[in-house]
């Protein structure tokens, strides 16, 4: 459903969880420029989850700098009984949540705020679909299906929207979804399917007959 940004990747562990490990060790060691490398590493992943679940940038904005601001203060309590990738995804998720709940309290509405760039270090970046297509009306195209397409995930309820944006956006798989989420496998395989399915029925009446 969602094309994957450059350089992202799973969350599946290997050498990404090598170097992790070494980062989080200099860290605690003393090496405050080890916690920056890890913010490199995942700040992109945060903010697009972020702005995946919220559907507004600037929201997604504050939330990812609160989980970066969570994962500073919390990294000496990190015991490595998951793999840190699923440890910050886990945080991202709680924010996540809490800030809707904020919101909705205020009478929120969400807007999809994504389809412009947005300045970073490594330059202009697109949370939303990244379409390396050469002909222009296709990019559009592609655009504007993207924005369709996160106007009614946002129509999901908070489970069923997460999940399938940890799935088709996050890239991970049924077990490290389940390990973020605290579920069973079979439950977030369940909840994929029915939200994939109500997904879906909305863009299929959006189409028309």
């Amino acid at each position: 459903m969602f094309a994957r940004a450059s350089g992202e990747t799973s969350g599946s562990e290997g050498s990404e969880g090598d170097d992790d490990a070494v980062f989080i060790e200099r860290f605690l060691a003393g090496d405050e420029g080890a916690f920056n490398q890890l913010v490199l590493a995942y700040k992109n992943r945060v903010f697009n989850l972020c702005c995946r679940f919220l559907g507004n940038q600037h929201e997604a904005e504050d939330v990812a700098q609160e989980v970066f601001v969570t994962l500073y203060r919390s990294l000496k309590k990190f015991r490595g009984e998951s793999s840190f990738s699923t440890w910050v995804y886990r945080i991202t998720v709680n924010h996540c949540k809490n800030r809707l709940k904020y919101l909705s309290r205020r009478q929120y509405f969400q807007s999809s705020s994504l389809e412009g760039p947005i300045e970073t270090e490594e330059g202009e970046v697109y949370p939303s679909i990244q379409d390396d297509s050469p002909n222009p009306e296709e990019s559009l195209s592609r655009r504007e299906l993207d924005a369709l397409v996160q106007e009614k995930i946002n129509e999901l309820d908070s489970e069923h929207r997460m999940v399938i944006l940890l799935r088709d956006l996050g890239g991970l798989s049924y077990q490290e979804i389940a390990r973020v989420l605290d579920l069973k496998e079979g439950t977030v395989k369940s909840r994929i399917h029915r939200a994939r399915l109500e997904l879906k029925d909305k863009l299929g009446k959006e189409s028309g007959p």
